[in-house]
């Protein structure tokens, strides 16, 4: 049966003080709400509890990022979109990252927040392991002030947390210098986004530096296999200091399925979680192994050395192969890759998961066909001597074209930027000018949802192209 309209009371304060003033003058009456994604779905079933609501959707004091020496500051009211966008986040934090492409859809992430993900204390939601694992702050506000408590210890049964009936979470706060750990995030579900996870883990590593295997630092979470988000510090203590081998893997694999607490559900079977989380621990330990197997090689190969460059520069390096940052940035979260197989399997599902924004920004990195070279008309700002290196390449052919297509070719792409307002992409690796023509003059006919996804397949074949150039150093 559906909800009402005329049930509900909704108010929308322009500012948090009047906020916390009501929820403190009629404590436990009002449900403060900001996204309202998991709302609507019950109000939209009429199984929404509250009568009462009071808006906090872009209250200017809960949404902003401040960058502070030693920590990162995210308003509660934040978007997964403003997550995924926000360059400083994507380089040092990709865990959440990663989490903010998995949750729904892009209407989702545009409405979805963070402070409202915590709040709504699903067990199953993609961002609570990452901010368990960057062992989170959250800073809490009413009329009596603010407080600051860790993340960890939030959640405290299934959909209870530590939130006094007059409080809102206004920040989430994350503490800068994980540059040097492998950061390491997968989703287990029906899809990598609009689906609930079976199982999610986001872990942190770092080895000792010195101590060829040894591990220094480890951090394990897990979702949807307990009440609550789970961190998995039995597991933790079993690894570090501890140098890997196949034993501890194994053992890291055998506590991590006794430590969680699965359920059957209409998503999955209590055993399948269990079994799925033990070898998601033991990939993560499998990866640290691979890096220390790389130091150990004295990094001979451009795989070997990107694999342990400190985060941000793995993702500056490897950019240009793609384009996009959210690509890039979610490359370098992925390493160690042992090989050319696995870098391009996770780029292949990394592109599954981009965004329109990030397939135009990736657009933009290129020249258009026939103008390669950097400096000449049309070819974009973004576009480094690398790209611009390898486009000169790829173009080969068409700067040999005869001037009858050059000109047809100049024609088509001023047609397709009038109605398409960006460039032509295409893999022009091997093709002949006049059949790239003819497939510009086909593209034509498109309209623009059928050109984006064309382009987008254009731009994944470039991307696995030049990923095997980057390797062979060419």
């Amino acid at each position: 049966m559906r909800s009402n309209p005329a049930d509900y009371e909704l108010i929308a304060p322009a500012r948090l003080r009047a906020v916390v003033q009501l929820l403190a003058d009629e404590p436990g009456q009002w449900l403060p709400i900001a996204g309202g994604t998991d709302v609507m779905v019950q109000y939209a079933a009429g199984k929404l509890p509250a009568r009462k609501l009071i808006s906090i959707w872009n209250l200017p004091e809960l949404r902003g990022i401040e960058i502070l020496p030693e920590e990162i500051m995210i308003g509660a009211g934040c978007t997964y979109s403003d997550l995924r966008e926000h360059e400083m986040i994507g380089r040092e934090f990709p865990l959440l990252v990663s989490a903010a492409r998995w949750t729904g859809g892009i209407a989702n992430q545009n409405r979805g927040t963070l402070g409202g993900n915590i709040v709504n204390a699903s067990p199953a939601a993609d961002s609570l392991p990452a901010l368990l694992a960057y062992e989170a702050d959250l800073i809490l506000v009413s009329v009596r002030g603010e407080r600051r408590l860790p993340y960890l210890g939030f959640h405290t049964g299934y959909k209870e947390v530590q939130l006094a009936p007059d409080e809102l979470v206004r920040a989430i706060c994350l503490r800068r210098g994980f540059s040097e750990y492998l950061h390491y995030a997968r989703k287990v579900g029906s899809r990598k986004a609009q689906a609930i996870s079976k199982v999610c883990i986001a872990a942190l590593g770092r080895l000792r530096c010195g101590a060829l295997g040894e591990i220094e630092d480890v951090r394990i979470a897990l979702g949807s296999v307990a009440p609550v988000p789970l961190r998995l510090t039995e597991v933790e203590r079993i690894l570090r200091g501890k140098s890997i081998d196949r034993e501890l893997v194994n053992l890291a694999r055998k506590t991590a399925a006794a430590a969680i607490q699965p359920i059957d559900d209409i998503r999955s079977m209590a055993r399948y979680r269990s079994a799925v989380a033990g070898n998601l621990v033991a990939e993560f330990v499998e990866q640290l192994v691979a890096t220390a197997r790389q130091r150990k090689g004295g990094m001979r190969d451009v795989l070997a050395r990107w694999n342990v460059l400190p985060i941000a520069a793995a993702a500056d390096e490897i950019l240009p192969c793609c384009g996009s940052r959210a690509w890039a940035d979610a490359m370098a979260a992925r390493r160690p890759l042992p090989d050319e197989v696995k870098l391009l399997a996770a780029s292949e599902e990394i592109c599954h998961t981009l965004t329109e924004s990030d397939w135009l920004e990736a657009f933009c990195s290129h020249p258009r066909i026939g103008e390669s070279r950097i400096g000449e008309s049309g070819t974009s700002k973004a576009t480094s001597p690398q790209s611009a290196a390898w486009s000169e390449q790829e173009q080969r052919n068409v700067a040999d074209a005869n001037e009858a297509v050059r000109i047809a070719l100049t024609e088509a792409n001023r047609e397709y930027e009038r109605k398409f307002n960006r460039i032509f992409i295409v893999c022009a690796t091997g093709k002949p000018p006049g059949e790239i023509l003819q497939i510009l003059q086909r593209r034509l006919t498109n309209d623009e949802p059928t050109e984006l996804q064309e382009a987008a397949e254009q731009q994944r074949q470039i991307t696995q192209i030049r990923l095997k150039k980057w390797l062979q150093g060419s």
